[in-house]
């Protein structure tokens, strides 16, 4: 998912990397749907009336797997591989299918915000990052990719998706910071509007000092106040060896042999917490399909409550937990939807605790004394003038 970024806000969006990797370890097929209880979920809820706004590296949507579930909105990056190529929806392809093989009849919005990992252009950007770094200059050509996903965000609201899938993220290599205040706020805006964001946490948690991506740092979109960071776990219920390690993990999710969509038609297995970010927010899909009134904090609160709990309980590992879909959506159909108004207040009059004692009332100034005051001043006034020009003509 993540390898390096930039420190130019300029840079940061472009480099983006996707978070699946190679697989290397079979496991059984589907075995993420059992582990997540998704077959018992469809019997109340399969993502009917609910879209997923997938921000990726673009959706092949003639494959099979997508029955006419995927639509593409807007290239927000105008730049790189195009439709037909080789390297064009490779990685965003995949992760739809994880969404829609949770949510079956959810619908899924494509929108182009990051290049693949293979994708040819990633040359010149890097290039671009060279001269930016030796010389301060930047080809404006390239400048409407600063702002990919926080405009990809806004329109996925402003079009009615109700989930933002962000298989994406950036880390903090080197001590960089990558946080950028127009994500940040596309994300509150989202939240405003009742739509629930979901990342993956990052693929740097190896703890293999040689491995590319071994950093375990910050990685945003996951660490924006509002979004729910997804971790990746393994067949055997533990966190994947690179899932990242971080606070900001919420939940967890499959992350190891995922049978995903190919951009050539066919599938192949992946892991990474891509898929375990597209998984989890199919889960998401099947809850507002069944309680289309819930808030995104009841989402949370929801995933929380019935995830399968590690032994220790909340650990930085997998956060609170695996994601249950089946308790998750009949938890929400339980939960009375939340009504958004202003809390009265209903505290103490005073902060603190008030007042001390009564107010305090000053007499009026009398007003003899301040003739008085003023009529010896005046005279003050007189005598020393008198005495100076005195001295003056003595002197003289």
């Amino acid at each position: 998912m993540i390898r390096r970024t930039t420190v130019a806000a300029l840079l940061t969006v472009p480099l983006i990397l996707s978070a699946a990797v190679p697989a290397h370890a079979a496991a059984p097929a589907g075995w993420e749907l059992n582990a997540m209880d998704v077959p018992e979920a469809h019997r109340t809820s399969q993502g009917e009336n609910v879209t997923v706004a997938v921000l990726d590296t673009g959706v092949v949507t003639g494959h099979p797997a997508f029955r006419g579930r995927v639509t593409s909105g807007p290239d927000f990056l105008r730049y790189g591989a195009r439709k037909g190529d080789p390297h064009w929806g490779e990685h965003g392809t995949a992760m739809a299918s994880n969404v829609l093989s949770v949510a079956p009849k959810a619908r899924v919005l494509s929108l182009r915000v990051i290049l693949d990992h293979e994708d040819p252009g990633r040359d010149r950007i890097e290039e671009e990052w060279e001269k930016w770094r030796k010389g301060g200059t930047f080809d404006k050509e390239l400048l409407p990719m600063q702002t990919s996903v926080s405009r990809a965000v806004r329109y996925a609201v402003d079009k009615g998706a109700k989930v933002i899938s962000m298989s994406l993220g950036t880390d903090e290599w080197a001590g960089f910071n990558d946080y950028l205040d127009d994500v940040a706020a596309a994300v509150d805006y989202a939240a405003g509007k009742g739509v629930v964001v979901l990342a993956s946490s990052g693929n740097g948690g190896s703890t293999d000092r040689l491995a590319t991506d071994a950093n375990n740092v910050v990685s945003y979109p996951a660490a924006y106040a509002g979004v729910l960071g997804v971790a990746a776990v393994s067949p055997q219920g533990r966190r994947a060896e690179f899932s990242q390690v971080h606070t900001y993990t919420t939940i967890a999710a499959p992350g190891v042999d995922i049978r995903s969509a190919t951009n050539t038609g066919g599938y192949r297995m992946v892991r990474g917490t891509s898929p375990a970010c597209a998984l989890a927010a199919g889960a998401v899909a099947l809850m507002l399909s069944r309680n289309p009134d819930l808030s995104p904090r009841q989402v949370r609160d929801i995933l929380v409550r019935t995830a399968t709990k590690p032994p220790n309980g909340y650990t930085l590992f997998l956060g609170h937990g695996m994601v249950n879909a089946d308790r998750a959506v009949r938890a929400a159909a339980t939960t009375k939807g939340a009504e958004p108004k202003a809390a009265a207040y209903e505290g103490e009059k005073h902060f603190g605790g008030g007042p001390s004692d009564s107010p305090i009332a000053h007499p009026p100034i009398d007003q003899e004394y301040l003739i008085i005051g003023g009529v010896g001043i005046g005279i003050g006034l007189v005598c020393f003038a008198g005495t100076f020009f005195l001295l003056r003509r003595r002197r003289a």
